[in-house]
């Protein structure tokens, strides 16, 4: 993947890491494909380009919510991947889709991170030696109504690093 400017976007093996430490300190933007992720990776890329920083964006896959009766794991595998890779694809297109609606393209070094887990706590962990973990007010869960989302209330009370909710721009609220 290249971003809008021809430069390489980096996108970590399915199921890796979280971007915390040992890697340089960045922008975090967490991503779901919603129309507030897309606004927080907005806000993500002018962060990052002001201090000079890298962007690392986040996709989290939670492939059992409930979790898994003994030996379903092993069947499921197949899905599992399709999920990581639905997920990948998704936070290919986010950073296409909010590049090109930029008045410029973003000067910055990009990667993409999808990894296994349970979305709070994936997050909460790659906050740790991130300089701002940016987030959008409200993401694809349900509870419209609610000011802020679960993940974002959770980014705010408990991340290792300061946090930037993003809301619906002053049209969309």
């Amino acid at each position: 993947m290249t971003t809008a400017d021809g430069r390489a976007a980096q996108v970590l093996p399915i199921a890796g890491t979280p971007p915390g430490p040992p890697q340089p300190p960045g922008i975090l933007a967490a991503c779901d494909g919603s129309d507030g992720a897309l606004w927080a990776l907005d806000r993500a890329m002018s962060e990052a380009e002001r201090y000079e920083l890298p962007l690392y964006l986040l996709g989290v896959v939670d492939p059992a919510p409930g979790g898994y009766p003994p030996g379903m794991a092993e069947l499921v595998q197949e899905s599992i991947e399709r999920l990581s890779g639905s997920m990948a694809d998704g936070l290919r297109r986010a950073l296409r889709a909010v590049e090109q609606a930029r008045s410029r393209p973003f000067e910055g070094p990009v990667s993409l991170h999808v990894v296994l887990g349970r979305v709070v706590e994936v997050l909460l962990a790659a906050s740790v030696g991130q300089h701002t973990l940016v987030v959008g007010a409200r993401g694809n869960g349900g509870f419209t109504r609610l000011l802020l989302g679960s993940v974002s209330t959770a980014a705010v009370h408990h991340a290792a690093c300061p946090v930037l909710v993003v809301p619906a721009p002053p049209a969309r609220r």
